[in-house]
């Protein structure tokens, strides 16, 4: 099972100075998951202050559009 969250907190363990934002872009590069899957993880793991609420829809765009390397 790809667990974002799992991902998630262990880069954000690895590295304290970074986002959570750029946190959530790490523990979902490279994989294939769903649309649905990121909003969801999203709303639960990135913190609220780390982005422009404004500026959701693009930062999700972008997100969904992270390809695998």
């Amino acid at each position: 099972m790809r667990s974002i969250e799992r991902r998630f907190r262990r880069i954000s363990q690895k590295n304290q100075y970074l986002s959570s934002l750029t946190c959530f872009r790490k523990a979902i590069e490279g994989q294939k998951f769903k649309k649905r899957t990121l909003y969801f993880w999203f709303n639960k793991l990135v913190d609220k202050t780390d982005y422009n609420h404004k500026d959701k829809r693009v930062i999700m765009q972008g997100l969904e559009n992270l390809k695998p390397p």
